[in-house]
C-alpha cells in the first residue's frame, strides 16, 4: 500500500492560506496510485492560540467538508491531521480521518496538552483513549503530537489489533531526538507499523524563541526500522508498507499473548 505524507509549513493564523496550501499539494503531488495521504498537526490556524478562539472551526463545520471534497475529487483516503476545533464551548485539538468516498471515519481529542506551549490556557484536553477505525480495509488509530509521550494511549487501539498507528504532530527541533527514538519505540514495543507527519516553519511562541517545527516525517515498520523519512524542509515522503509485516512480527514477538495487566501498576 503506497502512502503519501505532506510535510509542510502551517502558517499560524492563517487558515484561508492553509487550505490554499494543502489542496494544491493534492493537485500537484498526489500519486495517482497513492491510497491514503497524512497532512499535520493544527493545519488550519497552528499554533496561534492567542487569536484561537476566534478563528477555530466549530463541531469540523469548515475543515470536513474541506477534507471531503479533496478525499472525493481525488479519490484517496486522508489521514486529516487535526485542526482546532469548538465544540460546546470549548476548544479542542481535534484528530480526523476522511475516507475516499467522503465518509467520516475517525474524530478524536488531543489528551495530553503541551504545558511548553501553554496549551491547556487556551484548548481543552480529551478524556476518551484513540480508537481503532478501519482505513482502506486496514485497522488503524490516530494519535497527536504530545500523545506520543505517553505509551499508555498507544497500547489500547494496538491491543485492539490496530495495525498501523498515525501521528500527526508539530513538533519541534529542540526535541527531534526524542520525536525520532519515540516514535521508534512504540513501533518496536507494540509490532505496528508508525506513520508519522510533522510540520517544518517556525514558531512564533514566545517560550520558543528561534525554534522551528522539526520535520522528519517518518514511516517505520513494526522491527522499528525507518523505512523512510523526511528533512527539515517542506517536501512529500512517498512510501510502501506491507501489513503482513505486522503479522509476522506479532508472531515472531508475541507482544499481545505475553501482556500481563494484572500485575500492571498505573500512576494515577
Amino acid at each position: 500500500m503506497k502512502i503519501q505524507l505532506f510535510q509542510t509549513e502551517i502558517i499560524e493564523g492563517e487558515v484561508k492560506q492553509n487550505e490554499n496550501r494543502i489542496e494544491s499539494l493534492f493537485e500537484e503531488k498526489l500519486h495517482i496510485d497513492t491510497e491514503i495521504v497524512v497532512i499535520p498537526e493544527m493545519w488550519n490556524t497552528g499554533y496561534d492560540l492567542k487569536n484561537v478562539a476566534e478563528k477555530a472551526d466549530i463541531d469540523l463545520k469548515r475543515t470536513f467538508p474541506f477534507i471531503q471534497r479533496l478525499a472525493i475529487n481525488h479519490q484517496v483516503n486522508i489521514i486529516a491531521g487535526s485542526v482546532s476545533n469548538k465544540r460546546n464551548e470549548n476548544i479542542y485539538n481535534t484528530a480526523f480521518a476522511v475516507s475516499k468516498t467522503g465518509k467520516l471515519l475517525y474524530q478524536k481529542d488531543k489528551i495530553h496538552l503541551v504545558p511548553m506551549l501553554d496549551e491547556h490556557h487556551y484548548l481543552t484536553g480529551g478524556d476518551e483513549v484513540p480508537d481503532v477505525f478501519e482505513i482502506n480495509n486496514i485497522k488503524a488509530s490516530q494519535i497527536i503530537c504530545y500523545d506520543l509521550r505517553f505509551p499508555e494511549i498507544t497500547r489500547y487501539p494496538t491491543s485492539q489489533g490496530a495495525k498501523v498507528i498515525f501521528y500527526v504532530a508539530q513538533w519541534t527541533t529542540r526535541n527531534i531526538d526524542h520525536w525520532r527514538t519515540l516514535l521508534r519505540a512504540r513501533a518496536i514495543e507494540n509490532c505496528v507499523y508508525v506513520i508519522a507527519c510533522n510540520s517544518v516553519g517556525k514558531v512564533s511562541n514566545e517560550n520558543h524563541v528561534g525554534n522551528t517545527y522539526a520535520g522528519h516525517s517518518m514511516v517505520i515498520d513494526p522491527n522499528g526500522n525507518i523505512v523512510e523519512e523526511g528533512g527539515d524542509q517542506e517536501e512529500i515522503i512517498t512510501a510502501e508498507i506491507h501489513i503482513q509485516k505486522v503479522t509476522e512480527q506479532q508472531t515472531y514477538i508475541p507482544i499481545f499473548e505475553s501482556l500481563r495487566p494484572d500485575v500492571y501498576k498505573h500512576a494515577e
